[in-house]
């Protein structure tokens, strides 16, 4: 399912979870690691509901598992090329960051400040601020290259 330097990445991953260095990560790890990641009170019920994932205790294995079936459940490159379009009307393959931020913390599934502005850090834009679309749909189907 993924290269030796995909488990790699995950195996420093786990071991930055697995606070107690158990091998299992459960709920203290999952809460000290969104502590250092400056979230904290994050509700029980989020905590439970991520290691209700595992079906069980989530050791590496399960971890890694899980990982890969939430890589795979990402939608096809055309769907969300098409999706993006939307937004595109011109068809020049951007789309405003502003307006696009805009979106983002308003509609649907609304994003917080904090995710919008990791998102764009990884995000491909150019000198005017545009999204450039069809690079990012490449990154969240492909990964990032400048990561390998």
């Amino acid at each position: 399912m993924f290269e030796q330097a995909q488990i790699q990445e995950f195996k420093e991953a786990f071991s930055c979870i697995d606070q107690n260095r158990d091998g299992i990560i459960c709920k203290s790890d999952l809460r000290e690691t969104y502590s250092q990641l400056g979230k904290v009170n994050v509700p029980e019920e989020e905590l439970d509901a991520m290691l209700q994932e595992g079906k069980g205790p989530i050791n590496f294995t399960v971890f890694l598992t899980l990982f890969g079936e939430k890589l795979n459940g990402t939608d096809p490159e055309e769907a969300i090329l098409s999706a993006f379009r939307l937004f595109d009307p011109s068809g020049k393959g951007v789309v405003n960051r502003d307006e696009f931020k805009q979106l983002l913390l308003t509609q649907a599934d609304k994003f917080s400040l904090a995710e919008v502005e990791q998102m764009f850090a990884l995000t491909p834009m150019d000198l005017a601020g545009n999204i450039d679309y069809k690079s990012l749909c490449y990154i969240i189907t492909h990964g990032d290259e400048k990561e390998e």
